[in-house]
């Protein structure tokens, strides 16, 4: 399912539509990489990248912008010295929409080198 997710693009949302039900969000995030979680709200999901140095997270965060910017679909996004957390969320909505899964399928398709 993830290869299905990384073939499809993000659609436009500018809310008038129903947010992912706990099921649904679920669901989805089985096709992706282990360390994306569900918030305890179920209203993001959220995997935290771990690098041997801040020129590593900062090349990282540097693809997730990319991926964001082609989408049309951006996360919340936390840079430190040897990591980067990422959650999405579509705020037009208040929850998740496939749009944050198709975006993080995206992001576990980045090769992370040497990371920790």
């Amino acid at each position: 399912m993830s290869s299905d997710l990384v073939s499809r693009r993000c659609k436009p949302c500018e809310g008038g539509v129903t947010p992912l039900d706990a099921d649904q969000a679920k669901k989805l995030l089985e096709a992706l990489h282990t360390d994306w979680s569900l918030t305890d709200d179920g209203l993001n999901i959220c995997r935290t990248f771990h690098f041997p140095a801040y020129s590593r997270s900062l090349g990282f965060l540097n693809a997730v912008a990319w991926i964001a910017i082609t989408e049309g679909h951006h996360p919340d996004i936390t840079l430190t010295y040897g990591s980067c957390t990422v959650c999405y969320t579509t705020h037009a909505i208040a929850g998740l929409s496939d749009n944050d899964f198709i975006c993080a399928a995206k992001i576990d398709q980045i090769p992370l080198g040497d990371s920790v």
